[in-house]
């Protein structure tokens, strides 16, 4: 009897929680669908002033994305912990798949732009702006801030 509750608790929780993880992922792809167009926006006003604006839209995208496949997986882990299916561990699977090498080429992209703004620095490249935080270089400034000089 005891045992038949706990397993009633577990999979109303498990079920919740799926529930609520799949809810945040979805939440993430559309905050990251606006931000995307915040940003592409922000580069068609300022196209001048943006070294490599596409690669910087689907950098901001992808990390979305790669989040929304974080909670995604959370989800299916839950759901393959209260019905373990050949579906469900072949859906988690994937999952988990797409998740790595999205990850995997997400930051290798972001470590060659970032690559590409150390370089810049050194070379005091007057078009790139150079910001205080490594993952700044997904954003572009207002319009009344100034590049940053690589001299104090």
């Amino acid at each position: 009897m005891l045992l038949d509750a706990l397993e009633s608790v577990s999979f109303t929780l498990a079920t919740l929680g799926e529930t609520l993880l799949e809810l945040l992922g979805v939440l993430c792809i559309f905050t990251g669908i606006f931000a995307t167009a915040r940003l592409a926006i922000k580069i068609l006003r300022h196209r001048q002033r943006v070294v490599l604006p596409f690669i910087q839209i689907r950098l901001k995208f992808g990390l979305w994305l790669a989040l929304a496949l974080e909670f995604q997986l959370g989800a299916d882990i839950l759901s393959t912990a209260i019905a373990p299916t050949n579906e469900a561990l072949i859906r988690l699977s994937v999952i988990a798949v797409i998740r790595t090498f999205l990850n995997y080429f997400l930051n290798k992209e972001i470590e060659a732009q970032l690559e590409f703004r150390e370089r810049a620095i050194a070379h005091n490249y007057p078009p790139l702006f150079l910001l205080d935080s490594p993952t700044e270089f997904m954003e572009i400034p207002q319009d009344d801030a100034k590049p940053h000089s690589s001299h104090p």
